[in-house]
């Protein structure tokens, strides 16, 4: 007697139907064929404990199991719920006409019960893709499988109630989602504010041509001067997800397992803090079984590198490749994953070891040496990524006492969003260019070409502060957003200007002056 189920594999945002053939015959052998790796092994343990607990019993005979494509490695325990299945059908405890009708995943505790797995969402837009009639997952996946339209899904509690549904002996509801109704609602209700921020207002502006353009911005400044602060509420500003790429960005989330059970789409611009101390693999993604990284966690949002100096050399490094293809390839021996990356690049660190230079309150004792010693472990061709160079000094608390409430993230915001309609508009017509941090050369003479004037005030401005030739197509690239911000169809001298005092880190004596 042959029986089939199905189920599907995931690696990395690709998916692939997995077919589960089941043959018994006469005899006590098992056999499990397809490449599994030791969690699925081990699922025959779970399934027979599980079997047991429930009034059943594991088949006594020759029994054998293939998962096809037979080529690919099955990994995880997302195999337990449509194994067991099959393993009922082939026996005859179970007789069911729909099996081929559903795509069923969950792993089995040993009572039973269905557990959580991995990357739910991706296996819903598969099993739609390949006209299925539904989806049989853990109740704890329901809500971000069911964010799927045009496909039947239902959240299972136990072993048992998959099978009352098959069999047709209890009518279960499939879980419906109201997508765009969830997006929408919590889009807007942020927990922080930039009004919060008094002073700084320096610093609040290259924030906002930042979130502007896309452009990666590295924040230098003694301790206590507001660095995190301002980058932990830089999401309040930038443009609302699309339902587009919350879809995208809820799928790594979904396959990473750090989507909570109650969640359906991601409805805000993701924003990750790693710590220094992370790993190149934790950073970019991989691992035995491949998993996206935080650089991919941070997709269509923020990565914030805080004391971006203590980090390890050779893990930034990694990073240079993804800022500028924002996508990150994996490549083994086993596997090659390609996942997306296009996120904003936020950075922070104080400008010397002591953290001092240049603070008009405290002392500081580094020589100039020691100074460009440790901005030096920021290497030259990571700097040449990030756009904006932004330089910070703490507020004295006599000053901070006395100010007033800053401007509200809500109106910067509405900034942020109009000069985001005009590049949108502009590079309508180029594939995959969404924002000026995007632009290329070519584009670059085309859309931020300055008059003659600004030109000679570029050229006399990378003479006398000894920029670096790198510097040249940054500094348009912020005046293009610049001139945006401002509803200016020309790049002047106004805007080249502010984009030049954005490249301090570039000058030929920064550690020997004082901020």
């Amino acid at each position: 007697m042959l029986i089939k189920t199905y189920c599907a594999s995931v690696m990395g945002l690709e998916t692939m139907t997995i077919t589960i053939e089941l043959n018994m015959t006469r005899g006590v052998q098992f056999h499990l064929t397809g490449l599994p790796d030791t969690s699925v092994k081990e699922s025959m343990n779970r399934i027979r404990s599980a079997l047991s607990n429930n009034g059943y019993r594991m088949p006594v005979a020759d029994l054998s199991i293939n998962m096809s494509p037979s080529d690919v490695k099955k990994e995880g325990c997302g195999y337990d719920l449509p194994l067991a299945i099959g393993i009922l059908a082939v026996n005859g405890s179970i007789e069911s006409d729909v099996l081929e009708d559903y795509m069923m995943v969950g792993e089995l505790g040993l009572d039973g019960k269905l557990k959580p797995v991995r990357g739910s969402l991706p296996i819903a837009i598969l099993a739609r893709k390949q006209r299925f009639k539904g989806l049989i997952v853990p109740k704890q996946n329901v809500r971000e499988a069911a964010v799927v339209n045009q496909l039947d899904v239902y959240g299972m509690e136990s072993l048992e109630d998959v099978i009352l549904f098959l069999v047709g002996k209890q009518h279960f509801e499939p879980t419906i989602v109201d997508t765009r109704k969830e997006f929408y609602e919590h889009q807007c209700h942020f927990d922080m504010d930039y009004s919060d921020v008094r002073g700084q207002e320096n610093v609040k502006r290259a924030l906002e041509v930042a979130a502007a353009g896309g452009h990666n911005l590295i924040m230098v400044g003694p301790p206590g001067s507001g660095k995190s602060m301002m980058a932990k509420r830089l999401p309040t500003i930038l443009p609302p997800l699309s339902l587009h790429e919350s879809l995208e960005t809820t799928q790594i989330y979904s396959v990473a397992g750090k989507l909570g059970s109650n969640t359906s789409l991601i409805s805000q611009r993701p924003f990750r803090s790693p710590h220094h101390t992370i790993s190149q693999v934790a950073l970019v993604g991989g691992g035995s079984t491949p998993q996206p990284g935080e650089i991919s966690l941070a997709h269509n949002g923020v990565l914030f590198a805080d004391e971006l100096t203590e980090f390890n050399k050779q893990t930034l490094e990694v990073m240079r490749q993804p800022l500028e293809d924002r996508k990150i390839s994996i490549n083994r021996a086993k596997y090659s994953v390609d996942l997306p990356c296009n996120f904003m690049l936020v950075a922070s660190c104080n400008p010397c070891p002591c953290g001092y230079y240049g603070d008009k309150t405290h002392h500081c004792c580094c020589t100039p040496g020691q100074i460009q010693r440790y901005m030096n472990k920021i290497s030259g061709p990571l700097l040449d990524r990030i756009d904006i160079h932004c330089e910070i000094q703490a507020v004295p608390f006599a000053e901070l006492s006395t100010m007033q409430p800053g401007e509200p993230s809500s109106v910067i915001r509405e900034r942020v969003i109009a000069a985001r309609k005009i590049q949108e508009e502009r590079f309508k017509s180029h594939k995959g260019i969404y924002c000026n941090a995007q632009m290329t050369e070519r584009m670059l003479h085309q859309y931020a070409e300055p008059d003659a004037a600004s030109m000679e005030m570029l050229r006399m401005a990378m003479e006398r502060l000894k920029l670096s030739a790198r510097a040249y197509s940054r500094i348009l690239k912020v005046a293009r957003t610049i001139a945006d911000l401002a509803g200016s169809e020309k790049v002047e001298s106004m805007h080249i200007a502010e984009a030049i005092g954005y490249r301090n880190l570039d000058r030929g004596d920064w550690a020997e002056r004082g901020m």
